[in-house]
């Protein structure tokens, strides 16, 4: 019979190890340059997706039952498929349905949803009768900006098994959040927020009715997947139903589209190192004083998002490295500036060009090494690391955890690290990010 000490220790087993997979993977995505610049989703303007249920995996190896949108009758998948449109089209959504009781999906933020084939009205939108049932949304694409989609029947408990994925609206405009050439990006990347309670999941998978007033969560998510999960590439084949990484890249000096997503059923703090970020966007509307003229200029600066469920938010991050009081890329005074690394602005006031480190470093005998030192100071250096230490960190980039500033949220089951974390590599100038 296993125990509960039993079930512990397989906890931390595979945590183990597939925590080291995880690193493993990190310093070959570093080197190889194979991770996603531009968000994985699926373009169009008709969609067609079924409701089913499965199974994914959680970064401690756990198995959890799980309902979730399947596009075009293939796999389920947690969140549902990430659906891109442009502003001013007429999108259509079919949901088929294979669950045994009926669904749905609401569109937050799209004014003048109509539905046709509804089996009844259901609680927030149009329902798909349950075992076959099938009713077709549409609406026009009016405002760009980052939304979500989810099931408006019984919502507590259909949106905690995962009947819910993001809505991207794209402006005519090419690398812009908005309509509006302050919102321009150079990187994008999505953070959608779940999190699971898996008692709920275990009773549904076994015909009973859960006792929401109990839920719990247990495990916290970022695009579906629990650290160490969320390093990993999108569509890895050992977690088919979870098809989104969480990864995040960029260039010094580049704008990086954050698109922000309260998914689950609890608030959840979402914390950048290396710098703050600025809102640009709240729900889909952006967040200007003057409409249509003044571009995105009511946002704030912050380290701490704090995102409410059914809230999106849409943030652009920027790092350059300056005001550290030194020379990032390890340029002696009187070397010619990058302009590509956008450190040639002398009129900044905290114009680092040129400025050694400040301090003296100490003896290798002193430090301790992580797996992502690459032995250097300096963006994209290498230097010399003791033997069996660093190594996986080969373009010689500065990583930076990206996480719940909630610390119990970085547990998978108890079990440290995991939940929602996941990484921002700063990448030196001239290394490929696709």
């Amino acid at each position: 019979m296993k125990t509960a000490t039993d079930t512990a220790l397989g906890h931390v087993s595979s945590m183990m190890y597939r925590t080291a997979l995880s690193i493993l993977a990190l310093g070959w995505l570093v080197l190889a340059g194979t991770t996603h610049a531009a968000i994985n989703g699926t373009t169009g303007a008709n969609f067609t997706l079924t409701a089913k249920d499965g199974y994914v995996s959680m970064g401690d190896g756990a198995t959890i039952y799980m309902w979730g949108y399947a596009l075009n009758g293939g796999q389920m998948q947690n969140p549902g498929p990430t659906l891109i449109v442009n502003e001013g089209d007429t999108i259509t959504v079919t949901l088929n349905n294979d669950l045994a009781e009926p669904v749905s999906i609401t569109f937050p933020g799209q004014k003048d949803v109509k539905a046709v084939g509804e089996d009844s009205m259901g609680f927030l939108a149009p329902e798909a009768a349950s075992g076959g049932g099938q009713v077709t949304y549409s609406f026009t694409a009016t405002n760009p900006g980052t939304y979500q989609y989810h099931s408006g029947s019984n919502p507590a408990l259909q949106i905690e098994m995962g009947l819910v994925g993001a809505l991207i609206v794209r402006p005519a405009a090419a690398g812009q959040a908005y309509d509006s050439p302050t919102t321009a990006f150079h990187q994008e990347y999505l953070f959608l927020l779940s999190e699971i309670d898996p008692d709920i999941h275990t009773a549904v998978e076994a015909g009973v009715a859960p006792d929401m007033s109990s839920r719990r969560a247990q495990y916290w998510m970022i695009n579906g997947r629990s650290a160490p999960d969320t390093f990993f590439d999108d569509g890895i084949p050992w977690l088919p139903s979870q098809p989104y990484g969480a990864m995040a890249r960029a260039h010094p000096g580049e704008r990086v589209l954050m698109r922000v997503i309260g998914a689950g059923l609890d608030l959840h703090p979402f914390h950048t190192h290396g710098q703050n970020f600025r809102v640009i966007g709240r729900d889909g509307r952006m967040r200007e004083t003057v409409r249509g003229v003044s571009g995105a200029d009511a946002g704030i600066s912050d380290f701490t998002l704090t995102v409410a469920p059914g809230q999106t938010y849409d943030t652009i991050w920027r790092w350059d490295g300056r005001g550290l009081g030194w020379d990032i890329l390890g340029h002696a005074p009187g070397d010619p500036c990058d302009p590509a690394a956008e450190e040639c602005d002398a009129q900044s006031p905290d114009y680092d060009h040129g400025k050694p480190i400040p301090v003296s470093l100490p003896e290798q005998q002193f430090l301790t090494f992580g797996g992502f030192w690459s032995g250097s100071s300096f963006l994209g250096q290498e230097g010399a690391l003791p033997p069996g230490e660093g190594g996986l960190n080969l373009d010689g980039g500065y990583f930076y955890m990206w996480h719940s500033h909630t610390e119990n949220e970085l547990v998978n089951f108890d079990v440290f690290p995991g939940g929602m974390m996941t990484m921002m590599i700063i990448e030196a100038p001239g290394v490929s990010i696709p």
